[in-house]
């Protein structure tokens, strides 16, 4: 009984993977196909990062937990959590202009490896989600912090909670 529940349910899997019409498996291959070579153009070093940052008008966008961004982040990001992205919540933090030039860091360029930048697998790191999220709503100008910084290196200039 128990082999025969486990086939119906991988039988059944694929059908039921295609029948909410809300979540679309197939067009995310695809997004993030088209958005690899992208994202491989647009990790900046940290020095680069941090001139872009003092820019008028770029956004550093922090989109980890609100949680992990109360407890440290850098000076001047803003926070808007993966989990909470939709168009509505980007257009509100972002503004009118897609275009506008967008800096994304996550847990994975801090070496302290410790609260609240504990290290996630790397396959999962959240500035590849937070990419493909930000030019699948369509704000094609994003950068990655390509480097692995301390936190406690004054020039990161880290914002304790």
């Amino acid at each position: 009984m128990r082999s025969l529940l486990l086939a119906l349910a991988l039988t059944s899997t694929p059908a039921l993977a295609q029948a909410n019409p809300q979540i679309d498996y197939p067009a995310f291959q695809a997004l993030t196909a088209s958005v690899a070579p992208e994202r491989a153009q647009r990790l900046i070093a940290f020095d680069a990062f941090k001139a872009e940052a003092a820019r008028p008008g770029t956004l550093l966008l922090d989109a980890r937990s609100k949680d992990a961004f109360q407890r440290g982040h850098i000076k001047g990001a803003v926070n808007l959590p993966l989990t909470d992205f939709t168009a509505e919540s980007l257009a509100a933090v972002i503004g009118a202009d897609p275009n506008r030039p967008i800096l994304i860091y996550c847990n994975n360029n801090f070496s302290n490896h410790k609260s609240p930048v504990p290290l996630k697998r790397a396959p999962l790191a959240l500035n590849i989600q937070t990419f493909i999220n930000l030019v699948g709503y369509g704000y094609p100008n994003v950068r990655e912090l390509a480097d692995v910084v301390d936190f406690h290196d004054p020039k990161v200039e880290w914002v304790a909670g």
